[in-house]
């Protein structure tokens, strides 16, 4: 069901008529009681329903608000002028609020890609677009925002790894931006039939769940020392082989293999190791 815009008219000239016509019913019934005229009487009783009738279709509409109008259940239209309006008395009318709300998950408890627990919380901003979905096509709308929110977080958490195992891998840690793009949209595509349009949804948290915390820690950890280390071993072989480059250039050095061997072996302890090294002097021949 679409919303459907329907006019109302202003409420204070209809509140002003409605008040007109009771002072006129009140000076017809002092009359009629004075003069015990009860045609008087009538007409008084009379233009005070009429007055009463009136100004029950008076409703207040504030700004950023919808008023649902539906006749005996069925669907009439929408207001969205703010102020004092006026519509049929008969009408129902259900406010809607269309400002922008938002609200935070509590933090849910999932498998990630891998299968690991992990601790996942997200922000989700949003407004209503439709009024008419929202009221009469779910139950509850704020309701259904929370319930498929928390659901559309879930699998999208595990839809992807913790941590990026590869390079170009897309995970919940190192790629906030897709994420955050990847849950709008399953939140779009859930809460569209609700009339509701999803503004934002970013991961407010994430965290190994405690039982396995310390054990991806020092996993990740490892994973570090052994980038770094990938990276020393690598600059340093470039460099051994650099300076063998430079000492044999113009034939200033001739080296055998077994002393290049032992000066490769001394300048990747040098610089590969953690600490400094203690220089041993060689006042003899390497034989």
């Amino acid at each position: 069901m679409k919303e459907n815009p329907i006019r109302s008219l202003p409420g204070i000239p209809v509140l002003l008529a409605a008040l007109a016509v009771a002072a006129l019913a009140a000076w017809l019934f002092v009359r009629g009681a004075q003069g015990e005229s009860l045609p008087s009487l009538a007409a008084a009783v009379l233009l005070a329903v009429a007055a009463l009738f009136v100004l029950v279709g008076l409703y207040m509409v504030e700004p950023n608000q919808a008023a649902v109008l539906n006749l005996f259940g069925k669907y009439v239209g929408t207001v969205k002028d703010s102020g004092l309006r006026w519509n049929n008395p008969f009408y129902g009318k259900k406010k809607v609020s269309l400002r922008v709300r938002n609200f935070e998950s509590g933090k849910l408890k999932v498998n990630d890609l891998d299968g690991s627990p992990i601790e996942i919380a997200a922000v989700i901003v949003w407004k209503v677009v439709d009024s008419a979905e929202a009221v009469y096509n779910v139950d509850d709308y704020e309701s259904f925002v929370h319930v498929q929110s928390e659901a559309a977080v879930r699998a999208m958490a595990g839809s992807y790894p913790y941590d990026q195992h590869e390079d170009g891998q897309v995970s919940l840690r190192s790629h906030p931006a897709e994420i955050s793009q990847h849950l709008k949209e399953q939140l779009d595509e859930r809460l569209g039939e609700a009339g509701v349009d999803v503004l934002e949804a970013r991961i407010s948290h994430l965290a190994y769940a405690p039982e396995i915390a310390q054990a991806m820690l020092q996993r990740q950890q490892a994973s570090a020392i052994i980038a770094a280390r990938t990276r020393i071993v690598a600059g340093a072989v470039g460099m051994v082989e650099m300076a063998l480059a430079e000492l044999q250039k113009g034939g200033m050095v001739q080296l055998d293999e077994e002393r290049k061997a032992h000066m490769v072996s001394n300048l990747l302890v040098v610089l590969c190791g953690e600490r400094g090294t203690q220089p041993v002097v060689n006042a003899g021949s390497l034989y």
